[in-house]
C-alpha cells in the first residue's frame, strides 16, 4: 500500500505535465489540411497563458514523502481540484474551430455516438486520471455517427464554448457543437 500511494503521486504529476500546453504540442497528431470554415487550433490555445497548475506544488519534495504520510494524499486531492477548476481561455468562447484528439463516448443511441469527450492524449479519463477541465471538450453531435469506438481518433469541427460540466469521465471546461466529425488520417508517408 504505501508503494501504490507514493508511486501514485508522481504518476499524477507526470499527467498534469503531460496535460500542459509544451506536452500537448508534441503529443499532438500531424495537422490536417487547414479548412477555410473552421480555425484548426493546438491544445494549448485552450490553455489561459500563464496558467501553471503545478505552481502549488514547486516547494513539494516529492522525494520526501511516505505513501503513508496524509500530505500525499491532501496533495492528490489538491491537484484534482485544481484540474477540475482550471480556467478556460475566454478568447476561445464561440469560436468556430477544427482539433484532432481522441473519443470517450457519453452517450450512444442504436451504435451511434451522441455525446463524447474530446481528449488530446490516449488513455485520458479511461485508463489515467483526466486531464484539466480546460483541456477537456463535452462534444454534442449536430446528427449522431456511426462506427466511432473508445480512444479513436478524430478531428473535430464546430463552435466552441467555454461551460463547465462534470460527467463520470471527467471535468470538461468546453463544450463544443459539433457540424463535422472525420476519421483522423495520417498524412501519407513519403
Amino acid at each position: 500500500m504505501k508503494k501504490r500511494l507514493l508511486l501514485a503521486l508522481p504518476l499524477l504529476f507526470a499527467c498534469a505535465a503531460a496535460s500542459l500546453p509544451a506536452a500537448a504540442a508534441e503529443a499532438k497528431p500531424p495537422a490536417a489540411p487547414q479548412s477555410a470554415e473552421f480555425k484548426e487550433i493546438d491544445w494549448e490555445e485552450l490553455v489561459p497563458k500563464g496558467w501553471n497548475p503545478l505552481e502549488h506544488f514547486k516547494d513539494m519534495d516529492l522525494g520526501m514523502l511516505s505513501d503513508s504520510s496524509p500530505r500525499v494524499l491532501e496533495a492528490m486531492r489538491e491537484l484534482r481540484q485544481i484540474w477540475d477548476t482550471a480556467p478556460t481561455n475566454s478568447e476561445m468562447d464561440g469560436t468556430r474551430i477544427k482539433l484532432p484528439g481522441y473519443v470517450v463516448p457519453l452517450e450512444q443511441v442504436k451504435g451511434e455516438l451522441k455525446e463524447f469527450l474530446l481528449v488530446p492524449y490516449f488513455g485520458a479519463c479511461i485508463h489515467s486520471p483526466p486531464p484539466p477541465a480546460n483541456q477537456i471538450i463535452h462534444v454534442i453531435a449536430d446528427k449522431p455517427v456511426k462506427g466511432f469506438r473508445t480512444m479513436d481518433t478524430v478531428w473535430v469541427s464546430g463552435t466552441l464554448k467555454t461551460f463547465r460540466q462534470d460527467s463520470a469521465m471527467g471535468t470538461s471546461g468546453y463544450r463544443m457543437q459539433a457540424v463535422v466529425i472525420d476519421r483522423y488520417e495520417p498524412p501519407a508517408q513519403r
